[in-house]
């Protein structure tokens, strides 16, 4: 299909990005990112911990030509996940992130790529898709577009989504008119920077991913560190005290995505039901889940974590059984969160004692 102008072929793209449910989509030039040199030095630092994966794509990630050779624009979309403030029965939404309580998103935003990819095709284009997954500097270049601007917390920020949506990307060797930024709209706010539990967040725009509890609670594979379990809270997949900070929330609308919504089997389960999960059960309720990723191992490791910190004597006989559990790493957490329950305990009856 043949379009008058490429002003023409962006609109098209932008209706027909629309129709798939996207809630923006803006276009920046296939240039260097703008933070390319800051991303390198963080790297440097070790701010990005065990993720070894970025350091295997660092390369490419400063030149989106060695993505896609030919690239000169980059198409950033928007969707948004939030589920309204009121959208579960229980606490289960202090627990998860919002953006993993129901389905992979991954899943759901290359199914409407997909879409997106055979559009540019009958226009010419060549392009590369990415979710979440790709070598790309991908809130650079959401900036650059103007679909919203860095907070404080590294996180993008939207005037009419706040801070809940997911980024996409297409690269495209399509030529399109590239979109204007906009200005940062965070004044002197540190809302981000005080609510992380961890301290995470060292400065503005800089983040330590080896204190994040969504690093901790989902990429790292190994033991959670003592000194960090306490901040961890009942914490079991990611954090959002960072995104629920931020005023500019006040404008989010209830997503049209009906598959972000939470699992109702999953938001009715108490912490130590989690710990009853065998590898069939656990691959069975997480299916097409965000929290697929950590596997069993991880997942009850972090609710050990959660139980520790906030478990009564009533997740004792669970935890025990947790403590005799063939995966090590599970039954190390276990140990930890029975020690600090009974901790809490005796500490609660010697209160009591002394009243007497």
């Amino acid at each position: 299909m043949s379009y008058e102008s490429a002003a023409d072929l962006k609109e098209a793209l932008v209706r027909q990005a629309r129709l798939l449910g996207f809630d923006d989509c803006r276009i920046a030039a296939a240039a260097a990112p703008t933070h390319a040199t800051e991303f390198r030095a963080w790297l440097e630092a070790g701010g990005q911990a065990e993720m070894s994966w970025l350091e295997r794509g660092a390369v490419k990630r400063g030149d989106p030509q060695l993505v896609l050779a030919g690239a000169r624009s980059v198409i950033v979309l928007a969707l948004n996940y939030w589920q309204g403030e009121n959208s579960l029965p229980n606490e289960y939404k202090t627990r998860v992130a919002r953006y993993a309580w129901g389905d992979d998103y991954h899943q759901v935003i290359e199914k409407k790529l997909e879409q997106l990819d055979k559009f540019l095709m009958t226009a010419g284009g060549s392009q590369r898709c990415y979710v979440d997954t790709g070598p790309i500097l991908e809130r650079d270049f959401a900036a650059t577009a103007g679909l919203g601007w860095q907070g404080k917390s590294t996180m993008l920020l939207n005037r009419s989504l706040g801070t809940w949506f997911f980024l996409a990307e297409i690269l495209t060797t399509l030529e399109l008119p590239p979109d204007s930024p906009q200005p940062d709209r965070c004044g002197k706010c540190t809302r981000c920077i005080d609510a992380c539990p961890t301290g995470a967040i060292t400065a503005p725009h800089r983040l330590d991913a080896r204190r994040c509890i969504s690093y901790l609670t989902i990429e790292l594979k190994g033991s959670i560190p003592l000194e960090l379990r306490p901040l961890i809270g009942d914490r079991i997949y990611g954090c959002d005290d960072c995104l629920e900070a931020c005023p500019w929330n006040r404008f989010a609308q209830v997503s049209r995505e009906s598959a972000f919504a939470a699992r109702s089997a999953v938001a009715r389960m108490e912490l130590r039901d989690f710990l009853a999960l065998d590898d069939e059960r656990f691959r069975e309720l997480f299916r097409g889940s965000p929290i697929q990723r950590v596997k069993r191992r991880g997942f009850l490791r972090n609710v050990c974590v959660a139980l520790g910190n906030v478990g009564h004597e009533s997740d004792l006989p669970a935890l025990r059984l947790a403590a005799r559990d063939r995966e090590p790493l599970i039954a190390e957490h276990a140990l930890w969160a029975i020690e600090q329950i009974t901790l809490r305990l005796a500490a609660l009856n010697g209160k009591a004692v002394a009243k007497v």
